[in-house]
């Protein structure tokens, strides 16, 4: 699978529609808890709208809403913001079922902030 592929959305408008938060999983006994990296770090997750940019920085065309995972505590940002990430990444993913495939992208990010 192809994974932590580098992601350029300078043509992109990234506004937040939904405030970052902490993600969580269930554990092996159906209990909700907080989702870490390899080392323990906490991990957060931000819901954004994606829209993409004419050439004179207007917003065109349909967009589409991303999950984005933040390795980083972000800072406070609410509802609305434009916003940038640092170090955007997507993965490939894929799950085999008895009823069928399915697969997807999967979004990462260093951390976020405004666009000022």
């Amino acid at each position: 699978m192809l994974r932590n592929i580098p992601v350029l959305l300078e043509g992109y408008k990234l506004q937040v529609s939904e405030e970052p938060t902490m993600k969580t999983r269930q554990d092996e006994h159906g209990n909700e808890v907080v989702a870490t990296d390899y080392h323990g770090a906490t991990q957060y997750v931000v819901s954004l709208f994606a829209k993409p940019l004419d050439e004179n920085g207007k917003a065109r065309g349909k967009g589409e809403e991303i999950k984005v995972t933040l390795e980083t505590e972000p800072e406070e940002i609410e509802d609305g913001t434009r916003v940038e990430l640092i170090n955007p990444r997507v993965s490939h993913w894929q799950n085999d079922f008895g009823n069928g495939t399915t697969s997807g992208l999967s979004w990462k990010a260093t951390g976020i902030k405004p666009v000022r």
